[in-house]
């Protein structure tokens, strides 16, 4: 073999090399790593939820996680709920208004309301209520339009549930004098365990 044709055979002998190594490095992570990769990231999600005082969006937690984006957060807590069920834990990660939430359980209901009895004054009035439930479903409405409902002034009623955060201004209404429009706030959403407002029961379900 001539120096030529030794010289060609040693370049195509690299080039298959680094070929090689090249589908080596871009092999993906065998299954079992890509679970433990999970499972790792779903003990942090528990931490981050856990001492969280609101609903957590997936993209904020894969953010402050450093993740580029959301579905490994998605799988950690679907893991994490798993896990719950199977060890019979009181709590499970729910999507409550836009994002996650560590909540108890519907059966412990009567457990919690004894160890966090509220006072009377902090409770909504039924004429709060009545007045929250026509905003939840009519939104965005205008004070007129509430009153018309409900047959009586809504000012104060909706200016203390303003005050809880559970009704907001969200924005005004094309007419003369442009009155203001009022709609349901994400704390609402929390305070009452949905993720969207088309959690809301229809009116057949509440008849």
């Amino acid at each position: 073999m001539s120096q030529t044709d030794t010289e060609v055979a040693v370049a195509e002998a690299e080039e298959v090399n680094d070929v090689a190594d090249t589908e080596t490095e871009t092999q993906t992570d065998s299954p079992a790593d890509a679970q433990a990769d999970v499972a790792a990231l779903a003990v942090k999600v528990e931490a981050a939820l856990i001492t969280a005082e609101r609903a957590m969006s997936a993209g904020k937690l894969a953010e402050a996680m450093g993740l580029e984006h959301s579905k490994p957060v998605d799988a950690a807590v679907t893991l994490l709920n798993q896990q719950y069920e199977d060890t019979g834990r009181s709590f499970r990660i729910e999507a409550v208004a836009g994002g996650y939430r560590v909540m108890t359980l519907p059966a412990y209901a009567d457990v919690m309301a004894a160890l966090h009895k509220k006072k009377d004054a902090n409770k909504l009035s039924p004429a709060a209520l009545e007045t929250l439930a026509i905003v939840a479903y009519k939104q965005p409405v205008l004070r007129a339009e509430l009153e018309a409902i409900r047959g009586v002034a809504c000012g104060e009623v909706l200016r203390s549930l303003m005050e809880r955060h559970l009704v907001k201004i969200v924005g005004r209404a094309e007419e003369v004098g442009r009155p203001m429009l009022y709609g349901t706030t994400k704390q609402f959403l929390e305070v009452f365990g949905m993720a969207t407002l088309k959690d809301l029961p229809s009116v057949e379900e509440l008849k």
